[in-house]
């Protein structure tokens, strides 16, 4: 059975919804470009390639990979769409690693695009009545204590789960502020970035480089400040400080068989070892990542010291706080260069970002195991189990 092998990983900058410089560039065209990327990165030719996996959430409809590829030129390639949410693009790359390692497939680009500012609105009609309604599709059947409202479902009642306090989840996200400013000054981030030319809403053509979320600014005073988002509940603790942004963005890996990149000659970036799902009460959602990267240490057969570097989206401070509370995990090896609360959290691409962030650290570490786990959305989770040689 063959080994499924990263051959490159690549993400587009992250933009801040509505008001940053990705807020009037499509889905397609971060796909088309993302795609287009990971392909040359890859060193191998467009027609090698048996498929593209592409996450997407909330999107209404489609197929944005089917769209990316024909966009690209490389029509011979089908298009899957994917969709578990957060986690919607590590699903992608385990569906593309399973095609491979079961020999049905050689060469897979996967990965997801996520565009906040553009995603459509659906409408709906409510059975029996006549009048329509702007609304997005339920993922779960919504109860009291877990509401539409993901502040509720994800951050606050993860919080209560483990006794979290503000001042931590506060701290946490300070601390994710400053490690994303330090890794973009630092130019960290040149090796996975595709920068990407796009026109603004001042109809200026730019090239877009640098992720726009993290905020040099950012101190524990300042987020101390916020306002809780739900102040009428007794104690409520997420505020916009400890929690994701809304954002734009598309991450890709291309996923190979291993005989065929000794073949070509391409270089293995990473293996990939194994991945879980798993379902969770929706109330407590965030504690998604932590049966899931239990679920996936035991296929790989490791335990949590066995890892190098760990990926735990911060869809809410709240979440990678429990993980490592729960799961016993060093902090300094947590999110190194920041997550979702300053990295931002592009929905469908944010799994494939922290894979092709977790590749190239390993990498310029000299290799080791890394774990990219994360809570998505109506009580479910995903990870995934990678290793530099």
């Amino acid at each position: 059975m063959p080994e499924a092998v990263i051959v490159s990983a690549v993400r587009t900058p992250v933009g801040t919804a509505r008001k940053g410089t990705l807020s009037e560039t499509p889905a397609e065209k971060l796909a088309t470009h993302i795609l287009l990327e990971a392909v040359r990165r890859s060193g191998l030719a467009p027609d090698r390639f048996d498929d593209v996996i592409f996450g997407e959430s909330m999107y209404g409809g489609g197929d944005l990979a089917r769209h990316a590829a024909v966009a690209a030129g490389m029509t011979h390639v089908p298009g899957q769409a994917v969709n578990r949410h957060c986690a919607s693009s590590l699903t992608a790359v385990a569906t593309a690693a399973a095609g491979v390692r079961a020999g049905m497939d050689r060469a897979i680009v996967a990965g997801g695009v996520q565009s906040s500012s553009l995603a459509p609105v659906l409408s709906w009609r409510r059975p029996g009545g006549e009048e329509t309604e702007q609304r997005i599709a339920p993922t779960f059947p919504y109860t009291e204590d877990a509401t539409d409202d993901t502040t509720l479902t994800v951050g606050w009642n993860v919080a209560q789960e483990y006794g979290i306090s503000r001042e931590r989840m506060d701290a946490w996200a300070v601390r994710s502020h400053q490690r994303a400013v330090a890794a973009t000054a630092s130019g960290v981030f040149a090796d996975e970035i595709a920068p990407i030319t796009v026109t603004t809403k001042d109809g200026a053509v730019v090239e877009f480089a640098a992720d726009e979320h993290p905020r040099p600014t950012t101190s524990l005073e300042k987020v101390a400040a916020l306002r809780p988002l739900h102040p009428e509940i007794d104690g409520f603790s997420i505020t916009a400080g400890n929690a994701s942004g809304a954002n734009d963005a598309a991450a890709a890996l291309a996923v190979v068989a291993d005989d065929l990149a000794r073949e070509e000659g391409l270089t293995a970036l990473a293996t990939v070892r194994a991945w879980a799902s798993v379902g969770v009460q929706p109330r407590l959602t965030g504690l998604g990542a932590i049966d899931a990267a239990e679920k996936v240490l035991h296929r790989a057969g490791l335990k949590a010291a066995d890892v190098h570097l760990w990926e735990i989206n911060e869809a809410f401070a709240s979440v990678p706080v429990a993980a490592c509370q729960a799961l016993g995990l060093d902090e300094d090896r947590v999110n190194v260069y920041g997550s979702g609360c300053s990295l931002g959290h592009p929905i469908a691409a944010t799994g494939a970002r922290m894979l092709t962030t977790l590749t190239h650290e390993l990498r310029r570490r000299g290799g080791g195991i890394g774990v990219a786990t994360m809570c998505a959305g109506g009580g479910q989770g995903g990870a995934v189990v990678i290793e530099v040689s």
